[in-house]
């Protein structure tokens, strides 16, 4: 009996198995596109994913550098103006040599005589100039002469070398005229001047 039970189930068990079996629907099959478009859209979510795990190179920000504040500069106090006085006979003139600008005053040196004679027939201005000596003698001095021999004798010059020039004060018979002279002895010089040259005697 219980083997009669025991093949009973085996055989109701096939049965069932067998009807199982045959009666569950066909599976669907997958097309080549299908499996070639599913592995594609595999591959690229793992790109994907694979991208988005990178890490991406942010800039480092720069760090501030110290700067260093130099040190503060010392300032030299200004130094003090000293006033530059010049004798009042030797004042530079713009050309630099102060003898142009200078009035011959009283002489240091040994004395001499000159005497300057118009011999023209106009007035005339003299300028008469003493070029430098060893004493540092030097400078101008102007006289007005009349016409027809009018004369000037000057007492306090010393030796040296004199340039005199003449101008005529007439309009109306204009000229001018100049000489030179050096002198190296206490006697009378003269300066005769003419209307085309000044004469040296």
């Amino acid at each position: 009996m219980n083997h009669f039970r025991i093949i009973l189930a085996s055989i109701i068990l096939v049965a069932l198995l067998s009807a199982c079996g045959s009666g569950q629907p066909a599976v669907p099959t997958i097309s080549v596109e299908e499996v070639q478009g599913t592995a594609v859209a595999a591959a690229l979510t793992i790109v994907a994913e694979t991208q988005a795990a990178i890490p991406t190179n942010t800039p480092i920000p720069p760090t501030e550098t110290p700067t260093e504040t130099p040190p503060p500069t010392e300032t030299p106090l200004p130094l003090p103006t000293v006033e530059q006085v010049m004798p009042t006979n030797t004042l530079a003139s713009a050309s630099g040599d102060y003898c142009a600008t200078r009035v011959l005053g009283t002489p240091k040196g040994n004395g001499t005589t000159i005497k300057i004679v118009n011999s023209t027939k106009s007035p005339v201005r003299i300028s008469l100039y003493l070029n430098k000596t060893a004493l540092d003698e030097c400078g101008y001095r102007s006289y007005d002469l009349g016409k027809n021999g009018d004369s000037v004798v000057i007492t306090d010059l010393v030796y040296g070398c004199y340039n005199l020039w003449a101008w005529s004060l007439d309009n109306k018979h204009a000229f001018n005229s100049a000489g030179y002279g050096c002198i190296n002895n206490p006697d009378k010089w003269t300066f005769e001047i003419k209307e085309d040259s000044v004469k040296f005697h």
